[in-house]
């Protein structure tokens, strides 16, 4: 890429000023606006623009991933259709009430699934699209029931395993009688994509009784749960101890799944569902390094749950520049 990595950008540069079609970026980025589930604090839908935004202020020179970015990290249009607006009546009904606890309010949470598959299927397709090509699929929610149609797209592919950092399970089989909820996006992962074979989660320090039932029960799931973890280094454990334990059940091909709610709150303050505990960047940063340099190949990522605020929105968007960046170094 003939650009000067030092010179300032603006918003007709796109994402981290780089300038380059999605059509012909090593990472395409995915943008999906959708909140509907949102049990808590809402306004995530407007994270992908806010990290656009804030992506322009992302220095390119890093002493980690080196040149990564000149193999092109572009993100495509906003959706036409606005999904959330169209969902948001019905899915506040729900989760005002606690629930879809009458034959009215389960009717409203179909609809917002009905929706939400919609979200699904345009997700799927332009994924399929970057894959067919080549390149490595993103999704940038939006909470993170978003990047399903994502990893069906990657599981069509061949067998793989998923990294997932969040502060929660998600695990639900449904959540406030959303089938298609945030809380339930690696349910429905294990139950639709077969080829998931492993599913390594780090920074779990919320979740429900059933959810630590089906984590004993299933071969697949490995969960590092954040108190057992900071456990060990109060025993002096090293960090790069741990994340050699955490990577060894992943397999060859590996998507990241990044819930922004699993790093500490101090870096996420207005995600919809903050929990005290979580990664410090630096160990974020460093399990991504290691990922990339153990050898194995970051098929695609997501980064969800972005809260509305700019320094949110300037977390983002360097979490979402490492994430691309190590998803390109891993390919060699």
């Amino acid at each position: 890429m003939n650009i000067d990595p030092d010179a300032p950008a603006s918003l007709e540069d796109g994402l981290f000023g780089l300038g380059v079609s999605p059509m012909a970026a090593a990472v395409t980025v995915i943008p999906v606006p959708w909140q509907a589930t949102t049990s808590y604090r809402r306004g995530t839908a407007s994270a992908p623009l806010a990290v656009l935004e804030a992506s322009l202020q992302v220095d390119l020179h890093d002493r980690v991933t080196g040149s990564a970015w000149q193999a092109g990290i572009a993100m495509l249009p906003m959706p036409l259709v606005d999904w959330d607006a169209e969902a948001e009546g019905a899915a506040l009904q729900v989760i005002q009430a606690g629930g879809a606890h009458t034959p009215e309010l389960a009717v409203a949470a179909q609809s917002v699934d009905q929706i939400g598959e919609q979200v699904r299927a345009w997700v799927y397709a332009h994924a399929r699209d970057v894959l067919a090509r080549g390149g490595i699929p993103a999704v940038l929610g939006g909470d993170h029931s978003c990047p399903l149609g994502l990893m069906q797209a990657i599981g069509e592919r061949g067998d793989f395993g998923v990294l997932h950092i969040d502060a929660h399970a998600d695990l639900r089989v449904a959540y406030e009688g959303f089938e298609l909820s945030h809380a339930s996006i690696f349910h429905n992962v294990l139950e639709r994509v077969t080829s998931c074979t492993k599913l390594v989660q780090v920074g779990i320090r919320d979740f429900g009784k059933a959810e630590a039932a089906a984590i004993a029960a299933d071969e697949r799931i490995h969960t590092f749960f954040d108190a057992d973890l900071a456990w060990e280094r109060a025993q002096g454990s090293t960090w790069m101890s741990q994340v050699e334990r955490i990577l060894a059940p992943l397999p060859q091909r590996v998507y990241l799944s990044v819930d922004i709610d699993g790093l500490q709150p101090e870096l996420c303050p207005n995600t919809g569902t903050p929990v005290p505990g979580g990664l410090s960047w630096d160990q974020f940063t460093v399990l991504l390094r290691a990922l990339e340099e153990s050898g194995r190949q970051i098929l695609g990522f997501d980064l969800c749950e972005v809260g509305p605020g700019q320094w949110d929105a300037i977390v983002g968007a360097r979490a979402l520049y490492r994430l691309a960046c190590h998803a390109i170094g891993s390919r060699g």
